[in-house]
C-alpha cells in the first residue's frame, strides 16, 4: 500500500492541502457511506476532525457531513440525502472555511507544542481541536508562575517569525533517527507503519503526524491561551482560540 492510498481511495490532501475541488468516480455506495477513487476529504485523526463538503452529480448535491474509515474510506451523507449510484462521476467540493480554519487550528497546535516542549520539556499525553478552538494536555509537574502569558506570548512571537512549515513523508527508520520526532509521552505511530509523513515547523517543531496545515505560522493568525487546567499529578491541560 502506498502512502497516500487508503484501501481503493486515493488520498489527494496528503500532497495538496489547499485542494478543495476534484472530480472522483463512486465505486460503491450506500446510505452509511460512498467510496471514490480519490478524495480530498481529510478523514480525521490525531485530534483533527473529518472534513465536511458536498459531491455534485447530475443536477444533484449529496452533502458530505464526516467520514468513516474501515477497509476503505467511506463518505458519510447526510441523512436523508440522495446516494450516488456506482459508477458515477461527481464533482465533490470540501468546505473551505472549516477546512482553512482546522488547518489553521492543528498548525497553532503544533506552534503550543514546540513552545512548551522548548521552553518547558513537555510531552503531549492529548490533544483535540475543533474549528478555532482546541486544547493540548502535557506532562507538566508544576505550573510556573506566569506560565498562561509566557507561552502566549512565546507562540505569537513564532507565529510574526512567519516560520515556514513543511510536510514530507520518510521511510520509518530515517523519521525515527530525527531527534525527539515522536512529541507524545506514547508513540502513536503503529510498526507496521514503513511510511511517515513528517510536519515540520521550520526551527521550531518537528513531529510525525498525518494532519493538515497551513504553509506559514503567520497564516496561524493570533494564538490566545484562554486556559490552563490541572488534570491530575503532574498533568496541565491547555485550551486555546485562534483568531485573526
Amino acid at each position: 500500500m502506498t502512502s497516500d492510498l487508503h484501501g481503493r481511495t486515493q488520498r489527494l490532501e496528503l500532497s495538496d492541502q489547499n485542494l478543495r475541488d476534484f472530480e472522483a468516480v463512486v465505486l460503491d455506495s450506500t446510505p452509511e457511506g460512498i467510496v471514490v477513487n480519490r478524495s480530498a476529504f481529510y478523514p480525521g485523526g490525531g485530534g483533527q476532525p473529518a472534513d465536511h463538503g458536498v459531491l455534485l452529480w447530475q443536477g444533484v448535491e449529496t452533502r458530505i457531513v464526516g467520514v468513516r474509515k474501515g477497509d476503505d474510506l467511506h463518505l458519510i451523507p447526510a441523512e436523508d440525502d440522495p446516494i450516488p449510484p456506482v459508477g458515477t462521476v461527481v464533482r465533490a467540493a470540501v468546505a473551505d472555511e472549516r477546512r482553512t480554519a482546522l488547518m489553521r487550528t492543528h498548525s497553532g497546535l503544533h506552534v503550543l507544542c514546540g513552545v512548551v516542549f522548548r521552553d518547558y520539556g513537555c510531552l503531549v499525553t492529548g490533544g483535540n481541536m475543533e474549528p478555532m478552538t482546541a486544547r493540548m494536555d502535557f506532562n507538566l509537574p508544576e505550573v510556573p508562575a506566569g506560565f498562561k502569558e509566557a507561552v502566549e506570548a512565546a507562540c505569537n512571537a513564532e507565529v510574526l517569525a512567519d516560520r515556514r512549515i513543511d510536510v514530507r513523508v520518510l521511510p520509518r527508520e530515517e523519521a525515527f533517527a530525527i531527534p525527539d520526532i515522536i512529541r507524545t509521552a506514547t508513540n502513536l505511530v503503529p510498526p507496521e507503519v514503513q511510511e511517515v509523513r513528517i510536519v515540520d515547523i521550520d526551527g521550531l517543531d518537528t513531529q510525525a503526524d498525518g494532519g493538515t496545515h497551513v504553509a506559514s505560522t503567520k497564516q496561524i493568525g493570533r494564538v490566545k491561551v484562554t486556559k490552563v487546567e490541572s488534570k491530575g499529578r503532574g498533568f496541565r491541560r491547555l485550551r486555546i482560540a485562534i483568531s485573526d
